[in-house]
């Protein structure tokens, strides 16, 4: 006798986030030495990345050749797969993923079918002997992240590649890497002469000299390493130059652009040489982002500008549609200009993403009704500021956003409808504001890591009837080793 189920039921195999559905079958289906893996080429690369994997979560190893009865994994691409559902993610990134004598992952893409392996992999961390059955399952949102501040803290290049395994191991598909900032000296009461500041790319052009931070940036062969595992994993790497605030690297660099005659962390819109040159290292930097979505910043600029500032947001997003990018931006338009204005010469792109960070500057439903696509990245609910007094100094409370949060929720009198259209998702925020401070990428990690699990659930499947927080929480624990790490795991 069959039976279906929703999600972490007891007969559900343990899977962060849960699967949407779950048929279970009588009977068991083991995996031992030797298995294979058997897929069309267009899959070959993710079969190894699979069978590698295994190794590293059971120790076994997988054959090459005919299966000889240590088990069979079939990897499939079906682009007629039904899913049960109209939610308009499940094509993209849905799979079936069946166990019964053998294992069967059937997606209408690559990507589909790489979360039905993740799915599979955390089964196995528990026992490689699996439970027979049939999982539908496919995402709920479209996006899915997590943005780490190195633009204040250097993070050396082994852990930004243990992120990216990091989300795909939860089935996060975004990484926004936010590659310039600087120290904020109204805190720290330092001259902005002093203050750290820094920028994380390094290129070879002779005319860019002086701009890379010299305690660290990453050259054209590491964020290649970064973008080649992204692949690799199916998560998606969106690059964040942040301009025209948060810029101290860049007066460092050319002080005559600096605003107040450089004694600032903002650039002068007045001048039309800034715009140009935030053009060109665009230009020079966007050939190295493989992704669709490069992040241009644009937050917490000094009021008083709202018609310079517009022209530059207008001429900065235009011009990464023009370089074949989706711009992406914090939103700021409530305080900079009070909305977006009307469609137009006069107002605001609205071909741009907008992260709706703060209710204050632009809250989540100001953006959707000038038009917007949003990400939820709500500071008050999202953001983590390692060991300070403010946001969350110790980690998301894991808890609360168990018990409360969804990505359309925003905060009381702020939310969105579940599903909104214009809703395309979240990201959490790791921000490292506290300069001066002594840390570490580990102690970072082990801010991140206790609500992980919670945010892929909220992203991925939302909440589960039945299923309270404590229970939630040692699933996720039984499933929390993660495989391919090199610094962080």
């Amino acid at each position: 006798m069959n039976s279906t189920t929703d999600s972490a039921t007891p007969t559900a195999p343990v899977v962060v986030p849960s699967l949407q559905r779950w048929e279970a079958q009588p009977g068991t289906t083991g995996l031992g030495e030797g298995f294979v893996v058997e897929h069309p080429e267009d899959l070959a690369g993710l079969a190894r990345t699979l069978r590698a994997d295994i190794a590293d979560v059971t120790g076994l190893a997988g054959g090459i050749g005919a299966d000889t009865g240590a088990g069979k994994i079939t990897l499939v691409l079906d682009p007629e797969l039904e899913f049960g559902t109209d939610n308009a993610t499940a094509p993209d990134e849905g799979y079936v993923l069946a166990i019964d004598g053998g294992v069967r992952i059937s997606a209408r893409t690559a990507t589909g079918v790489y979360w039905g392996t993740r799915s599979l992999l955390q089964m196995l961390s528990a026992s490689t002997e699996l439970p027979a059955g049939i999982a539908t399952d496919w995402p709920n949102y479209p996006v899915r992240g997590f943005m780490l501040d190195v633009g204040r803290r250097f993070a050396r290049p082994e852990a930004l590649r243990d992120y990216i395994r990091f989300l795909s191991w939860y089935k996060l598909n975004t990484f926004m890497v936010h590659l310039n900032d600087n120290e904020i000296t109204k805190d720290t009461k330092r001259s902005w002469d002093q203050a750290q500041q820094g920028f994380r790319l390094a290129s070879d052009s002779p005319w860019l000299a002086g701009l890379a931070a010299e305690d660290g940036a990453y050259s054209r062969a590491e964020w290649d390493s970064f973008e080649d595992l992204a692949a690799q994993r199916h998560v998606q790497l969106i690059p964040e130059i942040d301009v025209p605030a948060h810029s101290r690297s860049f007066i460092r660099w050319r002080p005559e652009l600096g605003l107040n005659g450089g004694d600032s962390d903002m650039l002068d819109l007045e001048k039309p040489e800034t715009v140009e040159l935030v053009k060109n290292v665009f230009e020079e930097f966007v050939p190295w982002f493989r992704g669709p979505a490069v992040h241009f910043g644009a937050d917490e600029y000094a009021r008083g500008h709202s018609k310079t500032y517009r022209g530059f947001f207008n001429a900065v997003s235009t011009h990464l549609r023009s370089l074949g990018k989706d711009p992406v931006a914090w939103g700021s338009l409530t305080m900079m200009s009070e909305g977006a204005g009307a469609p137009g010469p006069g107002g605001y792109n609205r071909d741009v993403t907008m992260c709706a960070w703060s209710r204050d500057w632009y809250s989540g439903q100001a953006a959707v009704a000038d038009g917007y696509n949003v990400i939820n990245t709500d500071d008050r609910l999202l953001y983590i500021v390692p060991f300070a007094d403010y946001y969350h100094g110790q980690g998301l409370d894991a808890r609360d956003l168990f018990e409360n949060w969804e990505p359309h929720i925003f905060g009381t009198g702020y939310n969105l409808y579940p599903g909104h259209p214009q809703l395309l998702g979240a990201a959490s925020a790791l921000w490292n504001d506290l300069v001066l401070l002594d840390y570490d990428e580990r102690a970072v990690y082990e801010l991140v890591k206790p609500a992980f699990g919670v945010l892929a659930q909220k992203m991925w499947a939302g909440a589960v009837p039945e299923l309270g927080y404590e229970d939630f929480m040692d699933r996720n624990a039984a499933v929390a080793v993660w495989p391919g790490s090199t610094l962080l795991g």
